[in-house]
């Protein structure tokens, strides 16, 4: 066969680009690993103050002040360093981290402004670095923070119990755990601050790794014997994952990441919850959204493609070709720039889709991902194509030159000493907003370590099934009632946590009756002794508008009741 000239030097080209991507990343990741222990307790080189064990956000005290420890820029970073840890890639870490641990430990205690340790206080998003609270006015609570400390926290658990180290994981790690769970179980239904703390409603990313939190904590709780919540977190995973697929905006094929604010919901929000929930065991399962999941991979195409006109540093980029990307498109901090952290997570998302489709040995494409596809191959069909193929080898090699593109950007808007602040400049590409960021540069580890095909176990993702139906004894009627205004054409519709209330389905939610307008109604036979979420939405011209949280909830008696019905008012 002959290759055209074209061909060729298109392939040498894509060779060039994966060598200097590959420097990069050898040159960055001694950096990148090293910025990260510089801004860790008291013997950290920027971290002067700092407790032992204690991760600070970034050494920058002005413009702006991240002189602070947040709960979950330090649980994901030490998750890095435990991932790190207990695979045998660095054995020098066990003492920084149960430093850690024994800060955090201190910190689940710390009375706040978001309540005591019993009290809702674990949802407090940042303290002193002197593990003293922080009493200014900020968004609070943010419920993400022990979800990512438990789970960081029980991986080195499991190792440290499978190494004969039994005693220190039930007496001093479990306690902490324990805590981190049981908080999520009790308030994953109450609203909470996203990731960015600017939105007060429910979140992607704060839902998803709540979930897996969860689902990863009931097979540690049964590891070491310690069951007595294990029936509660079941129950509540279920509904979490649930929840979960309301998210899911099937009009415009995305993730939306909020429930509230206002925003169109495209977001590097639900790029990081698909990464920190990857679970290799899982393959490309939609349920959990995993990396190479059909919904994971259309989201990602929306949120990529909604920066590509937004930044001058993207202007004259082809269609198919990696971009600069930030938090989200309506962005105004800094002047709305994007980010190291968020441009680093797509290409990682895209490395785990990779891992996955070489270990099944196939790749499949639906018509929700074949818009994905298509930008590589415009001629691209459904279907599954098998590695032997030349469609996979020419889909796999170009969604690998898209991820590649992206760490070549922030190769390209790195400065010579290897810094990684929060933002860059959407004009030029100059490093903005905190220097040395600590999430930045966990970031770049975790986004290389996949592109290396490196995995770090399953957290139990694999089979899950999204109907929460509680097990009951026959069904019961229920009449919900409730009063709304609403305009001509508009209707009201109702959706939640069982299959006879659609299990949160957007598109087949169940019209309300307003025969006694402005009161709707429905009667639904629901499974009776059997706590249910809900929720009202309306639809009108394509758009819908959920009411506010938190979810509402009934609990259906025995099905000796015949029927009964629920007056509820819109919030």
């Amino acid at each position: 066969m002959r290759l055209s000239l074209s061909y060729v030097l298109g392939l040498a080209g894509v060779a060039l680009a994966q060598t200097n991507v590959s420097s990069y990343i050898a040159t960055e990741s001694p950096i990148a690993k090293a910025g990260v222990l510089a801004n860790i307790g008291s013997s950290g080189s920027l971290s002067s103050g700092a407790n032992p064990g204690i991760v600070i956000a970034s050494p920058s005290t002005v413009n702006p002040d991240y002189l602070y420890t947040w709960t979950r820029d330090s649980s994901l970073t030490f998750k890095v360093l435990i991932d790190q840890y207990v695979n045998g890639q660095d054995d020098t870490l066990g003492t920084l981290i149960d430093e850690f641990t024994q800060a955090e430990a201190i910190l689940q205690q710390v009375d706040n402004p978001s309540g005591s340790v019993s009290t809702g206080g674990l949802g407090e998003p940042k303290f002193n670095i002197n593990e003293t609270a922080f009493t200014g006015a900020w968004g609070r609570p943010q419920r993400d923070g022990p979800a990512l400390r438990s789970t960081a926290i029980m991986t080195y658990a499991t190792y440290l119990y499978n190494s004969g180290n039994t005693t220190y994981v039930t007496d001093t790690l479990w306690p902490i755990v324990e805590l981190d769970l049981n908080y999520v179980a009790e308030y994953w239904n109450e609203s909470t601050f996203d990731l960015w703390e600017e939105v007060d409603s429910s979140s992607f990313f704060t839902t998803a790794v709540q979930h897996r939190s969860l689902r990863q904590g009931i097979t540690f709780a049964n590891l070491i014997g310690q069951t007595s919540n294990v029936t509660s977190w079941e129950t509540q995973a279920d509904s979490l994952l649930c929840f979960l697929q309301s998210y899911w905006n099937p009009t415009d094929s995305y993730i939306t990441a909020n429930t509230g604010g206002g925003r169109s919901g495209k977001d590097a929000n639900t790029v990081l919850a698909s990464i920190h929930t990857f679970d290799p065991a899982a393959g490309c399962d939609d349920v959990t959204f995993q990396p190479c999941s059909d919904k994971a991979l259309s989201n990602l195409k929306v949120y990529v493609d909604s920066f590509r006109s937004l930044y001058t540093v993207n202007d004259d980029i082809s269609s198919d070709a990696a971009v600069a990307t930030g938090r989200y498109p309506e962005d105004s901090y800094y002047d709305g720039n994007p980010w190291y952290l968020t441009t680093l997570a797509v290409a990682e998302q895209l490395y785990d889709a990779l891992i996955v489709w070489d270990d099944a040995g196939e790749l499949n494409v639906t018509s929700m991902s074949l818009a994905f596809f298509q930008q590589f191959d415009s001629s691209v069909a459904a279907g599954t194509y098998a590695s032997g193929s030349d469609e996979y080898s020419t889909l796999t090699s170009a969604v690998k030159t898209f991820a590649d593109g992206f760490v070549d950007i922030i190769s390209t808007y790195t400065p010579s000493n290897g810094s990684l602040s929060e933002q860059y400049s959407k004009s030029d590409g100059s490093p903005l907003s905190a220097y040395d960021l600590t999430w930045s540069f966990a970031a770049a580890l975790t986004a290389f370590e996949a592109r290396d095909g490196n995995t770090y176990g399953s957290w139990g993702a694999a089979g899950l099934n999204a109907s929460c139906s509680g097990s009951s004894s026959g069904t019961i009627a229920v009449t919900f009632t409730i009063d709304y205004d609403t305009t001509y054409g508009e209707n009201l519709y109702i959706t939640g946590s069982v299959d006879a209330l659609e299990n949160w389905s957007v598109d087949n939610a169940l019209i309300m009756s307003a025969a006694d307008y402005p009161t709707w109604s429905i009667t639904i036979d629901l499974p009776a002794s059997t706590t249910i979420q809900y929720k009202y939405l309306t639809m009108y011209n394509g758009d819908v508008t959920w009411e506010d949280d938190p979810n509402n909830e009934i609990t259906t008696p025995s099905s000796s009741t015949s029927s009964i019905t629920q007056n509820d008012s819109w919030h």
